[in-house]
C-alpha cells in the first residue's frame, strides 16, 4: 500500500470514530505515522486530503459491494447483492458506513461537503438506475417503475438501515430482512 493510500485509510478510520470535525491534520499524521509535511504534500491542505478521503470511501465502498452475480444476467440479482453488502458485519464496510453517515450530517452545516456527498451519491444511484433499466428490458421490472426513483429510495433506505443498525436500533438481521422485502416492493416485483 502506498504512503498515500495508508494516510487516506487512516483518515476514513479518524472520520469514522471522531466525525470530520475531528479530523486534524497533525493527529492523523501521528495515526498514520508520517509526518505532517508529507500529508501536506499530498494533499495540499485540509480540504484537499478530506475531499481525497471521501473519494478513498466511495471507492472502496465500490469495492466490497462487488456483486457476485452478472449484472447483464440477473440485474435485479445483482442489485439486492449489492445493496445488502452494504449491511456486513464487517470493520471496512462498518468503519466506511460510519464515516459515510458522518460525512452526511457534517454536511448539513459545512455546504462545501454537499458537492462531493452529491456526486457520490449520484454515481451510486446512476448505477441503480441502469440496473432497474436493464431489468425492465428483460421484463423482470414493470414499466410503470421510475428508474431515478426507486435508485433514491433505495440508497436512502440502504443509508438509513445502515445508521440505525451502526448505532445499535435494529439488529443487523433485521436490517437485511426489512432491505430484503422493500427491494420487490419497489420495483414492484413482489408476487
Amino acid at each position: 500500500m502506498s504512503r498515500r493510500d495508508s494516510i487516506l485509510e487512516s483518515a476514513a478510520r479518524v472520520v469514522a470514530q471522531r466525525g470530520i470535525r475531528g479530523l486534524r491534520v497533525e493527529e492523523l499524521a501521528e495515526a498514520a505515522g508520517v509526518s505532517t509535511s508529507l500529508i501536506y504534500y499530498h494533499f495540499k491542505d485540509r480540504a484537499g486530503l478530506l475531499a481525497q478521503t471521501m473519494e478513498f470511501i466511495s471507492a472502496r465502498a465500490e469495492r466490497y459491494t462487488e456483486s457476485e452475480i452478472d449484472a447483464a444476467a440477473d440485474p435485479v440479482g445483482h442489485l439486492e447483492q449489492l445493496l445488502l453488502l452494504e449491511l456486513q458485519d464487517v470493520p471496512l464496510v462498518m468503519e466506511n458506513s460510519t464515516a459515510w453517515g458522518e460525512s452526511r450530517a457534517t454536511a448539513v452545516f459545512q455546504p462545501e461537503l454537499r458537492d462531493q456527498l452529491c456526486h457520490a451519491t449520484a454515481r451510486w444511484s446512476d448505477h441503480l438506475r441502469g440496473l432497474i433499466r436493464s431489468a425492465q428490458e428483460r421484463g423482470t421490472v414493470p414499466d410503470t417503475v421510475v428508474p431515478a426513483d426507486a435508485a433514491e429510495r433505495l440508497t436512502a433506505l440502504v443509508e438509513g438501515l445502515s445508521m440505525r443498525w451502526l448505532s445499535g436500533s435494529l439488529e443487523l438481521a433485521r436490517a437485511r430482512e426489512l432491505l430484503r422485502g422493500a427491494i420487490p416492493v419497489e420495483l414492484g416485483t413482489r408476487s
